[in-house]
């Protein structure tokens, strides 16, 4: 049985800022200025949704698009070819901003901007569990959220001047949670408890009015764009940059959270891109989509030269990251259902690795080696005890037990493996009311080149090899129990601790059981 529980205690610095590497390196110790932080981060870009190739070959989804900046950025810094989020938004942005996995803070899902609102679709065997559908709280007793330190807020306290711009969606309307300001930020722009926007059109005001009646999912905060022509993605990009203006001046070192709504639906043509992938054969659907992601490439362009005009890309880190694996559902992509992240099975929603597999660069002049290549895997929680490592804050007081692990060392090593490492993707929540694969009831553990994955409504385990077959294809668990045994202890150790939710069968009223107990069976 596992427990539930709100976590109230003070975690210990060793968990907080464990590392791969046992002891200090110079790279922690505290520069003589403060680098500059900005995390780029993407909603629902798959891993193939990009120029860069983070595979060993290029693929035919590599030709279709047109990322030149993120070309740019593997370029002049490092591509990590095995980054990790959650399934789904939320549950990856407060890991990003607490150090904790998802299984951890109960936030398991994406949350509605109405409050207490449970955004489970209704599923024939499983009952819903008690997940914290409200998301993240900076404030104690919210109910059904977590509550946590989060990182801009520790930021801050030590110096730094902190902008958010984008999207938020750390928790619902009416908690704390929702206004970034109540997170450490210093300046919020267009951030709320929305998780996508009404529309990217300038000319619509950001939203989508219907019978008088503005959308529930209506940008807020940009209304000097109101009535023009500037698509979304630069609206919030050029007021990140004009932020930026004040810690310069004030020679302040600045983090900076470019959240992009993009590449989330609506798809919305962004004018400027759309006709060279209408000549070029894709369908009105994969046009517009591939329009919005050159649209976000170019931010990402704009965010470089920014860096480069100001004379200070040399003191400043760029983290680009997307929130989860891409869209693969028909008809809000075009073609066939379960085939954009290819040769990554499935996609958002999904444990497979269509879902959860991103891109993931790094750019840092004089501390990261240009062209670098690292595939040791990493996940997103590992970006809250990296960002206070290249900050240098040591020991600060947080009330979260951080899962994260800083991945500076890293940076300056990219050969440098782990293979011990245990990951934890738990997503006991139904993404959609259509049926998919996996993107349901699932949880999955990797630990070295081997993945198991537990899908909670048929009681079964599947085995992957990872090195030899990155598409899922091939399954092993009946081939290789022992291997099976093995992960599943282990995987259902790591629930246990981390005192997971679990889901239980409608029939019965049972628990669905432990991957150890059905692995047992094998």
């Amino acid at each position: 049985m596992i427990t539930i529980r709100i976590i109230k205690r003070f975690s210990t610095a060793l968990l907080a800022f464990a590392t791969f590497f046992p002891a200090p390196s110079q790279a922690q110790k505290s520069p003589l200025k403060k680098p500059n932080i900005i995390v780029f981060l993407v909603d629902d870009m798959g891993w193939q949704d990009t120029s860069v190739p983070f595979w060993t070959q290029q693929t035919l989804l590599n030709k279709r698009y047109h990322t030149p900046n993120m070309e740019r950025m593997a370029r002049e810094g490092m591509k990590f070819t095995n980054a990790y989020a959650m399934p789904v938004c939320t549950p990856s942005r407060v890991s990003l901003i607490t150090g904790a996995n998802a299984a951890r803070t109960h936030v398991t899902h994406w949350t509605s901007p109405n409050k207490d609102k449970n955004t489970d679709h209704a599923d024939p065997a499983l009952k819903p569990v008690n997940w914290n559908i409200n998301g993240f709280s900076p404030a104690a007793d919210v109910a059904h959220t977590f509550h946590g330190t989060p990182l801009p807020a520790i930021l801050k306290q030590n110096g730094y001047y902190t902008i958010h711009s984008g999207k938020a969606h750390f928790g619902s309307t009416g908690t704390p949670g929702s206004d970034p300001k109540n997170l450490g930020f210093d300046i919020n722009i267009a951030g709320s408890s929305i998780g996508h926007p009404a529309s990217y059109l300038g000319e619509k005001n950001y939203d989508n009015v219907v019978n008088g009646k503005s959308n529930r999912n209506a940008v807020p905060g940009l209304e000097a764009y109101h009535g023009t022509d500037v698509f979304l993605t630069d609206a919030i990009t050029t007021e990140a940059l004009k932020a930026m203006e004040k810690p310069l001046a004030d020679n302040k070192p600045f983090f900076l959270y470019l959240a992009h709504y993009a590449v989330h639906i609506p798809l919305n043509a962004d004018k400027r891109y759309l006709d060279k992938y209408l000549k070029a054969g894709l369908d009105s659907t994969e046009a517009k989509y591939s329009a919005l992601v050159e649209g976000m490439d170019q931010s990402l362009g704009d965010v470089l030269d920014f860096l480069d005009k100001h004379k200070i890309a040399d003191n400043t880190i760029v983290l680009f990251m997307s929130d989860n694996g891409g869209l693969s559902t028909t008809p809000a992509r075009g073609g066939q259902a379960w085939t954009h992240n290819l040769p990554l099975k499935a996609g958002k929603g999904s444990v497979y690795e269509g879902g959860i597999r991103e891109p993931m660069l790094v750019r840092w002049p004089k501390v990261v080696k240009p062209n670098s290549v690292a595939d040791q895997y990493v996940i997103i929680e590992d970006f809250f005890p990296t960002i206070l490592d290249v900050a240098g804050v040591k020991n600060p007081e947080i009330i979260q037990q951080v899962d994260g692990k800083s991945f500076l060392p890293l940076l300056k090593k990219p050969a440098w493996k782990d293979a011990s490492r245990e990951l934890v993707w738990h997503h006991p929540n139904r993404w959609i009311a259509a049926e998919g694969p996996n993107i349901h009831y699932a949880s999955a553990f990797r630990k070295g080149d081997w993945k198991l994955i537990y899908d909670y409504r048929n009681a079964r385990l599947e085995l992957y090899d990872l090195s030899n077959d990155i598409g899922e294809e091939n399954d092993l668990a009946f081939s290789k129990p022992e291997k099976v045994k093995e992960l599943a202890a282990l995987f259902s150790k790591q629930l246990k601790q981390m005192n997971a939710q679990w889901p239980v069968f409608k029939s019965t009223g049972a628990e669905v059981p432990l991957p150890d107990a059905i692995a047992a069976k094998h």
